[in-house]
């Protein structure tokens, strides 16, 4: 929760983005694959935006033409493109270390 809630610091977000569920829908991601998400999501409506125009039109367009909040609809579309970079057999395998050594 904390990493999503540290991404999108000072950026707006819509009333419909829930960080308890976008925390468990990316349960196992990194702290890397967080910031992915969230950077691709602040990208959607941008490429919602410009899908279709011509490099001409896309320098036409006003700022706030581009700038929308982040809705949930981003973030879900976000998780579906970012995938987990640790897999469960890496997690494992920390865990037992962790178990073992314990931290530094």
């Amino acid at each position: 929760r904390e990493l999503f809630r540290i991404n999108i610091q000072g950026v707006e977000t819509a009333d419909d983005v829930s960080i308890d569920a976008l925390a468990a829908k990316t349960d196992g991601y990194s702290g890397a694959d967080i910031t992915n998400v969230c950077r691709d999501a602040a990208m959607m409506s941008m490429r919602r935006i410009i899908s279709g125009k011509t490099p001409e039109e896309i320098r036409n367009l006003r700022k706030d033409d581009v700038l929308h909040p982040i809705s949930m609809t981003d973030f879900e579309d976000a998780v579906g493109k970012v995938s987990r970079s640790v897999g469960s057999n890496d997690i494992a395998k920390y865990e037992k270390w962790m178990e073992e050594f314990g931290s530094l």
